[in-house]
């Protein structure tokens, strides 16, 4: 670290002395100050809740929606928590805060008071919901300084509602007046947790607060571009970061203050695009929800699972609710509208198979179209009466699929989407179509607790590596495990500068020659026999009576390092694709190889140097498909914790339970897979599946909990073998064990 970065962290505002220690060691760019849940503190409550219902209340609500008809279908749902709007933008209680603004219709009533008696009745957990965004013409008036100022100079009005002003997230309004409100809340109400919805910010701000907070904490102007090499941005990516989790620690500390067994529970985490690091949430979160409500645009319905995943990567075994919409989540933002029956449970199936707890949201008390209510109903009662085998405690999958926040913000920048999160959506379908059960790594948790139970980690380009998580790869693979890398992986450090050399290289058996092409037109991949044996590398298992495929739009020129070794596939060089007369390939004496493999001991390596991943996500070509899946299975190498044969496109997760082990599996073959809502659900049939059974357990049972019936079942060297006739959504195979 050099001396100017080391002096800006140290002078950050309300950061302490444990903080700037942990920031000077050589974390990676995330850093913060750990901040676990107190051991004093009793968090049983945060376990408990299998169900969640949330009413977002909008400000006619009071005195005009049937609170008894709410209650009544907590009830018959099963719902064991809720989460109520109260305060904020606008208040549902009789709030004695000046200008906390109190909804126009409430007059002498308790709307939040009332529900939350209700629900408690009903012997439910409840957190209240704020909302921090935006405020009125007297908060503007009262402190103009409150306000979010973009970067001209101007006061941010609201674009969807005018008669708001956007708050500036990282100054007094937050700090200062949010502090009082989630006060009040908790010692009016006592409930268990207060969750905020759009609490970090509405974009950058450059009002007078953070032009001064952040002068201070790096002696710099706020910045105006969003360069992540540019010095400034980069010490405002630190800072907001720095100041929100400042804000987190502080809403917490006064939550507790009245209730010690309450937390602030932030609207937050997510993926490689989250912009609050996951590790320190989750130190931070005693539980957390995923807010991934629904689909939009071109998403595949086990993007609701890969949600799940990212979040438990850093979170372990705490709760995470899985927040659904029943609507529709689109750009044109319906708020009251209905999503189809079946869209809903697909993504919530989804979610579930991947340790999601189901949480309906519902905007607008007053329901205007009452189709979700059978369908939210229906899942709820399934997932209650088979609660014991929900309750998971670990996950047998032995594949991790990394991915990296670092390298989304310091090596992605503006183009993170394409350069970091493609190529991991590129190997997450792939993995979904080879029916390969699989975890998500975040990769600043690489030590050995976190990955020792794992037999291959993917990185699908993490560019952005740090020489310490580098030496943290390599003491994986050490300790035998396998490692399949693309395209820019461990090219550049923590802070997305380029290494001379990969940090990875000695691995990966390759050396970077300073160039990069991209992209390339008719570019393919020569299928090549192994000279020694006259014989294909199982890496080409499948492409039988092939002689090339297409090779990735993007590539790393690499040379062979050590001790050179046989490759399968050698790159074909780009060469015209017209005029047709001219399209053939011309001559070459080049041989470059268009993957790396290696073995030592146990451990094996595969590296692709193109963006093979990121080519497969955009173009979805079969053959991209096999190399992916045949590269995780050769690495590998060993009995699959499940395996399902048959038609269609599944999305498996294996679990273990206290006396149980449970496999999901959630049909995604649909023709609106890719571009949803689904119309229909298409079942598919005769699914012959093995699991391998935990050394020194013993089955007693096998039942499908969807079907709702037991299936009979062969077991065999410590494999369970049966078949599933049919699916439709979803089906979850429950293996009872002997006590």
């Amino acid at each position: 670290m050099d001396d100017s970065r080391r002096t800006f962290i140290k002078q950050a505002v309300g950061f302490s002395v444990a903080c700037a220690a942990r920031l000077d060691s050589e974390d990676p760019a995330y850093a913060s100050t750990s901040n676990e849940v107190p051991s004093g503190d009793k968090p049983e409550w945060y376990q408990r809740p299998m169900r969640w219902a949330q009413l977002a209340f909008v400000e006619d609500d009071p005195g005009n929606y049937d609170l008894s008809f709410w209650l009544d279908y907590f009830q018959k749902i099963h719902a064991d928590a809720a989460c109520l709007s109260a305060g904020g933008v606008v208040a549902f209680y009789p709030t004695e805060i000046p200008l906390h603004y109190r909804s126009k219709w409430l007059g002498s009533m308790d709307t939040f008071g009332d529900i939350v008696a209700g629900c408690r009745k009903l012997g439910m957990n409840v957190i209240a919901r704020t909302d921090a965004h935006a405020c009125h013409q007297d908060v503007y008036d009262a402190h103009p300084d409150w306000i979010a100022i973009d970067e001209q100079g101007n006061k941010r009005r609201h674009p969807s509602d005018p008669q708001y002003w956007i708050t500036c997230a990282l100054g007094p309004y937050n700090f200062e007046f949010m502090t009082s409100v989630h006060q009040e809340i908790m010692r009016r109400y006592m409930v268990d947790g207060i969750f905020t919805n759009r609490w970090s910010g509405s974009g950058m701000c450059y009002c007078q607060h953070c032009v001064e907070s952040f002068r201070e904490f790096s002696g710099l102007d706020l910045p105006r571009t969003d360069d992540p090499q540019n010095p400034a941005r980069r010490q405002y990516i630190l800072w907001n970061q720095a100041r929100l989790f400042d804000l987190w620690r502080l809403w917490n500390q006064k939550i507790k203050e009245i209730n010690p067994n309450a937390s602030y529970i932030a609207n937050a985490g997510g993926g490689a695009l989250s912009p609050l690091d996951m590790k320190t949430i989750g130190e931070l979160a005693p539980t957390l929800f995923a807010d991934r409500q629904g689909r939009s645009g071109l998403m595949a319905p086990w993007a609701n699972g890969k949600n799940g995943k990212e979040y438990r990567a850093t979170m372990g075994q705490k709760a995470i609710g899985g927040i659904f919409s029943v609507g529709i989540e689109d750009r044109y933002r319906w708020k009251d509208s209905v999503q189809s029956s079946d869209e809903i449970r697909l993504w919530v199936a989804d979610g579930i198979a991947q340790g999601l707890r189901p949480w309906f949201t519902k905007f607008n008390a007053k329901p205007i179209d009452r189709r979700w209510l059978p369908v939210v109903e229906e899942i709820y009662k399934w997932h209650y009466a088979n609660e014991s085998y929900l309750r998971n405690e670990r996950s047998f999958a032995r594949v991790g699929l990394v991915y990296s926040q670092q390298t989304a913000t310091f090596y992605g920048g503006k183009k993170a989407q394409a350069l970091v999160e493609d190529p991991a959506l590129g190997f997450y379908q792939a993995l979904i179509e080879a029916r390969i059960p699989f975890e998500m790594v975040h990769d600043r948790l690489l030590d050995p607790e976190h990955l020792d139970h794992f037999r291959t980690l993917i990185f699908p380009n993490i560019a952005a590596l740090s020489t310490t998580q580098c030496q943290q790869i390599r003491e994986f693979a050490e300790r035998g495990g396998s490692v399949v890398a693309t395209y820019e992986t461990s090219l550049y450090d923590e802070w997305g500068v380029r290494r001379q050399d990969f940090g990875l290289s000695s691995i990966f058996g390759a050396s970077f020659t300073g160039e990069v092409q991209g992209p390339m037109l008719n570019s393919y991949l020569s299928l090549e026999k192994d000279t020694s044996t006259e014989k294909y590398h199982p890496l080409l298992a499948g492409f039988e009576g092939a002689t090339r495929v297409i090779n990735a739009t993007n590539q790393v020129n690499v040379k062979p390092v050590g001790q050179s070794s046989f490759s399968p596939l050698q790159i074909v060089p780009t060469y015209p694709d017209l005029p047709m007369e001219d399209v053939f390939p011309r001559p070459t004496k080049e041989r470059n190889s268009g993957v790396f493999i290696r073995e030592s001991g146990r451990s094996r390596v595969v590296y692709f140097p193109g963006d093979i991943d990121r080519t497969f996500w955009e173009v979805l070509d079969v053959d991209h498909a096999k190399l992916l899946r045949n590269a995780v299975l050769w690495a590998t190498n060993e009995t699959a914790p499940v395996s399902v044969e048959g038609q269609g496109i599944v999305d498996l997760s294996v679990w273990g339970q206290k006396n149980s082990m449970t496999v999901h599996l959630v049909n995604l073959t649909n023709s609106m897979m890719m571009k949803g809502p689904v119309r229909e659900v298409i079942p598919i049939a005769n699914q012959r599946v093995r699991i391998q059974i935990p050394r020194e357990r013993h089955v007693t049972r096998a039942k499908l909990l969807v079907s709702g019936k037991d299936v009979s079942y062969q077991q065999e060297q410590g494999l369970i073998l049966l078949d599933i006739a049919s699916i439709g959504v979803h089906e979850v195979i429950a293996l009872d064990f002997a006590v």
